[in-house]
């Protein structure tokens, strides 16, 4: 950074205000993508149990894929972020270029994940009827990650150049269209013939070349984005596809370690039966609904923090960080105690099923602690991202959510121990809690010391 911009620019506000003007659109951005699923479980619990066990694990499956090649693409917005900061225009549009020629690459990787459909339903042991609705379900959704892919890259952009607004309309624009597309795809309609829950992977993948479509036109001509434009198409670079996949290598496998964890319990608690998935399927996904008020502070936090870098401001950028965690974790005790009292009116939303409804009230005491550890853990792994901090955070995540969460759930929960008999869906969310703890301890340690040494680097 040159000394005359040293001296004249100055980091971004990052005050409260500051996080809730970037904040509240990237929260209903955030809850339209979980509504989305939302409306998948509840719509498929509507039609039979068979139907959301399979919706459970067909979307557990993607999600799978699709958060970890995510995940590197995310390293865009922190590089952008910074361009941002210093005012480096024409470098974002170049980034955003290289990020989506990467974006084509992720998706020849992805595929064969998520079209191996014989390997994950015998590894998830699915009964037949739940396994022929999977295999639909994960072949028409995969229609729809090249465009998923490319569309994230998008969304990372909007973040980091303070204009989250645009994903929020996008995205509210496809929650609106997926109740019709579903009741088109999963009951029949006309020519359509009716395809049960698998008709929401159908209605996914159409939602996903929707919103790249949007997104290239408002990038093409919404004039907020002129100047970060490039006059023509750059061919891929290694220089900067190197930087990209250097951070957002290990942001994948953070993400991949983080939601795996989650999205493994589905597939390993299948094996206890259609009550025991539909019943975690719901409490997982109120845990993701609730966790979108710390992902968009936790965004907000790592966008703020490097804009404050890119401008030459440590200090803002400290201030970024632990504002951001401090209202992460206020509001996720307020969610948590809010969740824990509503309980049964919610699960009831959810499901008439008796079965699916033990289990999914079981579960509830621990989805509210495991939410507080989420919001701790999720604002400290995006402040590090903003410092582009990744490497160590990857290895807590594999460490902790893999060997302690995964590893310690499946110890519990299917195998007899010396703490008694397998525990079922309840030991995979006591095991996953445990996990999320440590996490969020040691996360929040390496962000305090990564932020104080910026801070006391001349």
């Amino acid at each position: 950074m040159t000394p005359a911009l040293k001296s004249t620019h100055r980091g971004p506000d990052t005050s409260t205000r500051a996080f809730l003007k970037l904040g509240w659109p990237l929260l209903v951005a955030n809850l339209a993508v979980v509504g989305a699923g939302t409306i998948d479980t509840i719509m498929a619990g509507r039609l039979s149990a068979t139907d959301l066990a399979a919706v459970a694990l067909g979307s557990a499956i993607y999600i799978s894929a699709y958060i970890g090649l995510m995940g590197v693409l995310q390293a865009l917005s922190p590089i952008a972020g910074q361009h941002f900061g210093a005012q480096r225009w024409r470098a974002i549009g170049d980034d955003l270029q290289q990020a989506l020629w990467l974006s084509i690459l992720l998706t020849l990787i992805g595929l064969p994940f998520v079209l191996a459909t014989d390997a994950w339903l015998a590894f998830s042991r699915a009964d037949d009827e739940v396994a022929s609705v999977v295999t639909t379900y994960l072949y028409a959704i995969a229609f729809g990650l090249p465009a998923a892919l490319a569309a994230r890259v998008f969304v990372a952009l909007n973040a980091a150049v303070s204009l989250p607004q645009i994903t929020m309309w996008i995205n509210v624009l496809a929650l609106l269209l997926k109740v019709p597309l579903n009741a088109i795809f999963m009951s029949g309609a006309g020519p359509i013939p009716a395809m049960g829950g698998a008709g929401a992977g159908v209605a996914t993948a159409v939602l996903a070349w929707s919103t790249l479509a949007l997104s290239l036109g408002v990038w093409r001509f919404h004039p907020y984005f002129r100047r970060f434009r490039s006059e023509r198409v750059h061919p891929p670079r290694w220089s900067s596809q190197r930087e990209l996949l250097k951070l957002g290598i290990p942001i994948g496998l953070s993400m991949l370690f983080e939601v795996t964890s989650f999205t493994f319990m589905a597939v390993l608690i299948a094996r206890l039966g259609t009550a025991a998935v539909a019943g975690h399927q719901i409490v997982g996904n109120l845990a993701a609904i609730l966790f979108m008020m710390p992902l968009a502070l936790g965004v907000s936090t790592s966008v703020l923090v490097a804009q404050s870098l890119g401008a030459n401001d440590p200090r803002a950028a400290r201030t970024a960080a632990l504002r951001g965690f401090r209202l992460a974790i206020s509001i996720a005790i307020a969610s948590a105690a809010s969740v824990w009292l509503l309980r049964e009116p919610i699960v009831a939303l959810y499901t008439t099923d008796a079965a699916v409804t033990a289990v999914a009230l079981s579960l509830m005491g621990w989805a509210a602690i495991f939410h507080v550890f989420d919001a701790c853990q999720g604002v400290c792994g995006f402040a590090l991202r903003g410092y582009k901090s990744t490497l160590w955070p990857m290895v807590i995540y594999g460490v902790s959510l893999w060997g302690v969460g995964l590893g310690g759930g499946w110890w519990i929960g299917l195998a007899v121990t010396p703490f008694g008999p397998p525990r079922g869906p309840l030991g995979f969310w006591e095991a996953a809690t445990v996990a999320l703890a440590i996490t969020a301890i040691a996360l929040a340690w390496l962000a305090a010391s990564v932020s104080n040494r910026r801070v006391r680097q001349p």
